[in-house]
């Protein structure tokens, strides 16, 4: 059996670990780890193979999270809980329905557009829609939502956190294919807004629909819409900075993520935040980062076992040798992601799967952060899709009075509004790439 046929063999078995409810982790850790070990116990028989497969996972998981651009995770989910704990989302939301209020549906696009704001400083989708669950909801129903459609509205709308910069994905697959993590910030912003755009659209053509579905919300005078402005200053300052110093090359990631988390402290405490509230948001930010990393360090050692095993070379090769148009390979690659979506996270969807087609993607002419940005949108949709979708299942363990059946029900309109968005960005790449073609390095 060659080194090949094992990676195949193992490959298989990781699926079926993960299929059977396995955390991606620990799966990819446990197949990573065995496959080592099985190539070098070939090569180099049976104690020195399981040795060098040993020292494999003790180093790799060190060596490779102990980057520079890795350690802005912490900081970016950190503004994300501060914001919260502070209060400061809420008056984001309370600022959006004023303004906003008055369309057809008027508080779903509200909350659709407040998450796109607090998603520009969290960073993590599944802590948007943890905090807008609480925030939001309650207000949709008390002004005559359907259940199905107030939590739609939310775990759809935190899914713009792996777009909006600062966003925990887009850093991930900047490490995995080693591109700047900074353009890869910068490209999510246009393409994150017209995702916004289109989902307060379609819940301005379903309150057309049907009216008792999202009846209208009052009208705001002037004076109350001006009133709430203030309020957004904080989360608006907070971007600027973090945009801003990406954007004109005047800080790292890093240090931009460092910046805005302590510029949300102190913000956080003039605000009134007590001791409660800030050690909320610190243990909130440590189980959110450990998760994180687990998958990292799980996944990087399954990644070095399918180097050895030659997969991402022959998967490239096969890819290129194809006798069609490089869109059809891609669009069959785009739809794999759909269907793999079903049954994994994001997170572990895009580690388990780059190290194989990104060096695919590229050969065939793409470029990298353009297919980031793509990839990224596509594991939007597994944060909403069944059986998996964390969103739909966060926002009914935040709301047990809705059924995680009512939730995916919900969210389906918005699942068509993403393969609308991922087909808008693939017929114009300039939306991604315009914005980071400007940016000074």
């Amino acid at each position: 059996m060659t080194p090949f046929d094992i990676g195949l063999l193992y490959t298989g078995l990781l699926l079926v670990f993960v299929l059977m409810g396995m955390r991606v982790a620990f799966a990819a850790g446990l197949i990573g780890f065995l496959g080592l070990a099985t190539i070098f116990t070939m090569k180099l028989g049976f104690d020195k193979g399981i040795w060098v497969a040993i020292k494999m996972a003790g180093t790799i998981p060190h060596s490779k999270s102990v980057t520079y651009a890795l350690s802005l995770l912490p900081t970016f989910i950190l503004i994300g809980f501060l914001a919260f704990h502070a209060g400061l989302t809420k008056k984001l939301f309370e600022a959006s329905k004023r303004w906003l209020g008055w369309l057809p549906g008027g508080m779903g696009v509200a909350t659709i557009f407040a998450t796109a704001g607090f998603a520009a400083v969290s960073g993590a989708s599944v802590a948007t829609a943890a905090v807008f669950s609480r925030v939001a909801i309650p207000e949709m129903l008390k002004e005559g939502y359907s259940k199905p459609l107030a939590a739609g509205v939310v775990a759809a709308g935190g899914t713009l956190a792996t777009l909006i910069p600062p966003s925990t994905i887009l850093v991930i697959y900047a490490i995995i294919v080693e591109q700047s993590v900074g353009q890869l910030l910068i490209a999510g912003f246009i393409p994150g807004m017209v995702s916004a755009l289109i989902y307060g659209g379609i819940v301005i053509g379903l309150a057309m629909w049907k009216k008792d579905m999202a009846p209208s919300t009052r009208t705001y005078s002037w004076v109350e819409k001006f009133s709430a402005v203030p309020g957004t200053f904080p989360i608006l300052i907070v971007v600027g900075i973090i945009f801003g110093s990406l954007y004109l090359g005047l800080a790292t990631p890093t240090e931009a993520g460092s910046l805005g988390a302590f510029v949300i402290l102190v913000i956080a405490l003039w605000k009134g935040m007590r001791w409660k509230q800030l050690s909320q948001a610190l243990h909130e930010t440590a189980k959110l980062t450990a998760m994180i990393f687990t998958i990292i360090w799980g996944v990087l050692l399954y990644v070095r076992f399918l180097g050895f095993a030659g997969l991402p070379e022959a998967f490239k090769n096969f890819i290129t040798s194809l006798d069609q148009p490089a869109i059809v390979t891609l669009l069959l690659i785009l739809l794999a992601y759909a269907i793999l979506g079903m049954f994994m996270d994001a997170i572990g969807m895009l580690l388990l799967t780059l190290p194989v087609v990104y060096p695919a993607v590229i050969a065939l002419g793409y470029d990298p952060i353009w297919f980031g940005i793509i990839v990224v949108k596509m594991a939007e949709l597994c944060l909403i899709t069944p059986p998996i979708g964390l969103n739909c299942f966060v926002v009914s363990g935040v709301r047990p009075d809705i059924p995680v059946q009512d939730v995916f029900k919900g969210a389906t309109p918005f699942f068509f509004a993403d393969v609308l968005t991922v087909g808008v960005l693939i017929a114009f790449p300039s939306i991604v790439l315009w914005l980071p073609q400007q940016m000074f390095n």
